[in-house]
């Protein structure tokens, strides 16, 4: 992630309908575990996702490629450190959860990443990830986000089986965004396209997400899939 990326992401994420969204589904997934354990966030940029395990517990360590986004999560309060998705400078076995949230779909070589993924937690532990679907809907906007694959739910399935994870539960989001993203998927981006949103579509976009929270749409093709799985043990 990029310098001006990361500081797009800072200046929005709290207000930012995905953002907000990708916390809250974080928040509903603790709610399976019967007691707070050991956490990592892989690519956590500014290390929201940290704030929120904390909330509900946990301890949590941020991990990212960036040596800003790195700076920015300590200057928030999170246990934060430099390192590559694919070499995770940390112990095996050592965690309880492990995110990958929008992370691997900016990875080259993605097994290794899910293998990385598999060794940091314990046995029994468990991976949240989410990822971008379907190439059908492929755009400009992937490349400026430095994005070089989608998923389907059977690569994302495949990538997680070879990892050796016991793939729990596979679902989508952003189905009632993806008509939208399905009309400006060829459209040209330029750099003010990657700032914030409007406050009336911002909270247009939030509102479909916490309306479709409420409807049987897991199923249903979306613009992001995310994935529970389990390590064997």
């Amino acid at each position: 992630m990029d310098t001006i990326e990361l500081q797009r992401i800072a200046r929005i994420e709290n207000d930012n309908w995905w953002y907000r969204e990708r916390r809250e589904i974080l928040s509903a997934e603790l709610l399976r575990f019967s007691v707070p354990g050991t956490a990592v966030d892989i690519g956590a940029a500014s290390g929201a996702c940290c704030r929120v395990l904390a909330d509900h517990g946990w301890s949590a360590t941020a991990i990212d490629l960036s040596p800003d986004a790195v700076a920015l999560a300590r200057t928030r309060g999170v246990e934060a450190y430099e390192g590559d998705a694919r070499y995770l400078p940390l112990p095996e076995s050592g965690y309880d959860l492990a995110l990958a949230l929008d992370v691997l779909e900016h990875v080259e070589d993605d097994t290794r990443a899910a293998a990385e993924i598999a060794r940091v937690l314990r046995p029994g532990g468990t991976a949240l990830v989410s990822v971008p679907c379907d190439m059908a809907l492929w755009s400009a906007h992937d490349v400026a986000l430095g994005r070089v694959r989608r998923y389907s739910r059977r690569t994302l399935v495949d990538l997680l089986d070879g990892a050796e994870l016991v793939v729990e539960r596979v679902w989508s989001r952003g189905v009632l965004h993806r008509p939208l993203l399905r009309l400006l998927r060829n459209r040209t981006v330029r750099r003010e396209d990657l700032a914030p949103l409007h406050p009336v579509v911002n909270e247009a976009l939030r509102l479909s997400a916490a309306l479709e929270r409420r409807l049987p749409t897991a199923s249903w093709p979306g613009v992001r899939l995310f994935a529970r799985a389990r390590r064997p043990g």
